[in-house]
């Protein structure tokens, strides 16, 4: 069962799958902090210096014992405060649009790349296949024959 094991962990498929996964999440985090580092702020400057993280509903009743801000999202959900926090929502559709865009370009990319290659290959001329061991021998005796002529 163990030499299956290190069979299967040692296909290229799987080997690929974990490059891409650990790639992948690199990637989403650099992606969440460009949506939220950069673009939110940038949107939320452009509609009046709206902070998208901030924006929820109250679905329940802020406990006697909180001591923080009642619009402070991030404490009042650490609190336990029921919350529709429909900002952060926002921010990772945001966050989900950039990376389905990048997927898309990547994809498309990939594909122009490979359809460029394939139309290479199409045009490229077909070399002919070496001659076989009886071609070349019938050859060399047609040609000793032309020369006793």
């Amino acid at each position: 069962m163990l030499k299956e094991f290190k069979t299967f962990v040692m296909r290229g498929n799987v080997l690929d799958l974990a490059v891409a996964v650990i790639i992948g999440g690199a990637f989403g985090k650099i992606v969440t902090s460009l949506t939220e580092d950069i673009i939110m702020p940038l949107i939320g400057k452009v509609l009046g210096g709206l902070d998208f993280s901030s924006y929820f509903l109250l679905l329940g009743p802020i406990p006697a014992s909180y001591t923080g801000s009642p619009t402070d999202y991030a404490a009042l959900k650490k609190a336990g405060v029921a919350l529709w926090g429909y900002g952060a929502f926002v921010t990772q559709v945001v966050n989900f649009l950039i990376v389905a865009f990048i997927i898309f370009l990547v994809v498309r990319a990939v594909g122009k790349a490979m359809a460029l290659t394939a139309k290479k290959e199409a045009e490229a001329p077909a070399t002919p296949a070496p001659d076989s061991a009886e071609v070349v021998l019938l050859r060399e005796i047609r040609d000793s024959l032309k020369t006793r002529s």
